[in-house]
């Protein structure tokens, strides 16, 4: 029984409330709710489109060893940063030294056979005018000068090659940039050629690989003549790249190469950026977001996207007269720009129009407008 009474009272006191409530909201002369208005914000812009890629080094060299031998020592850290001409490896050298001096003493044994050979057939030459030796005696006299010639230019060859060879026993850096580890340790055996030592990369600059899809390849032809443009460098594409971790691109890019082909395979266009890379923040490697330039110039209107509203598969925002009326405007949309939607149709960004408080606005009724800026980026 009691239990009964108390419903009864809970349900007599909630009607009671709702009666309320609803007489309050029938009450003519309420003012109107307040929402946010704000201008929107127009200014030039530019429509950048975005495309996934990967960091690579303009210059990678793989090291090996010209001459093979036992690997003596290793001069650099690990990781380090080289530069070019720096000592890296040294292969024992005693025996290209040893190669060296032989040639070099076969080159002055040949010398002076030749010295001999070219006073020979002077003093043959010599008794030829008077008639005291054969025509046989000097023409065997002037094979004898010209093959110790011939063993001169033979000598100084292996004299070359083994200097070369010896000097091949220090390896040094073709080129500056940051050095991988070392893949022999010292006392190894490393096969001319073959055995692989080391890896350096360049790093500033640094290569920005990327795809562009074909429809937007031609598109960006028509505006930029790319292809053109990456042969005669007469005018650059200025692009923005962001790393994975980045919200908004913080490295500049130029444009300097597109590929002479679409891929069948993928239906893309491989295309490339130069980026500076002074503090070697970027490895080669990275993956990145690269921001190309989808238009010219021109001037947009742009307003947040909290001010957008959804009628089914139309887009509208409120414009708010000067009495407080509002009124619904149709919209097409473009891309986002610096935190806004950009506007293609339907605003020509003199407008007052709802930032804030969206729900509380119905057709043709009014709002208390609380005016606003916007800021120039979000």
């Amino acid at each position: 029984m009691q239990t009964r009474m108390f419903a009864r009272s809970f349900f007599a006191a909630a009607f009671f409330v709702a009666g309320l409530a609803s007489a309050s909201a029938q009450q003519p002369g309420g003012a109107p709710p307040p929402v946010t208005v704000a201008k929107p914000l127009v200014r030039k812009i530019i429509d950048y489109d975005e495309f996934t890629g990967r960091f690579e080094p303009i210059d990678a060299v793989e090291i090996r060893s010209r001459v093979g031998g036992y690997l003596q020592s290793v001069d650099f850290e690990d990781g380090a940063y080289v530069n070019k001409g720096d000592l890296l490896f040294v292969i024992d050298r005693r025996p290209f030294k040893a190669t060296l001096d032989q040639a070099e003493a076969t080159l002055v044994s040949a010398q002076a056979r030749l010295k001999f050979a070219q006073a020979d057939l002077e003093r043959a030459q010599s008794l030829s005018r008077s008639g005291n030796i054969s025509d046989q005696l000097l023409d065997q006299r002037q094979q004898n000068f010209l093959t110790a010639k011939a063993d001169i230019d033979g000598a100084e060859a292996a004299v070359r090659q083994a200097r070369l060879d010896y000097e091949f026993t220090e390896i040094r850096a073709p080129i500056s940039g940051r050095i991988g580890r070392k893949l022999v340790s010292v006392g190894n055996l490393v096969t001319a050629n073959t055995t692989l030592l080391t890896t350096i990369v360049s790093r500033d600059p640094i290569y920005f690989y990327f795809d562009i899809d074909e429809r937007s390849f031609l598109a960006y032809n028509k505006v930029f003549n790319l292809v053109a443009d990456s042969m005669t460098k007469t005018r650059p594409v200025e692009v923005k790249i962001a790393l994975t971790d980045e919200r908004e691109p913080s490295h500049a890019g130029t444009l300097d190469f597109v590929d002479n082909r679409m891929d069948q395979a993928t239906g893309t266009m491989r295309a490339r950026a130069i980026v500076t890379n002074p503090d070697f923040k970027i490895s080669p490697g990275l993956f990145g977001r690269v921001l190309f330039p989808g238009s010219p110039e021109y001037e947009a209107v742009l307003v947040p996207d909290e001010a957008i509203a959804t009628d089914q598969d139309r887009r509208l925002v409120w414009a708010v007269a000067d009495d407080g009326t509002v009124s619904p405007r149709i919209v097409r949309l473009g891309p986002k720009s610096d935190g806004y939607r950009v506007i293609r149709d339907g605003l020509k960004g003199d407008e007052t129009i709802v930032v804030v408080g969206l729900q509380r606005v119905r057709p043709g009724g009014k709002v208390t407008p609380q005016m606003s800026t916007l800021p120039p980026k979000r």
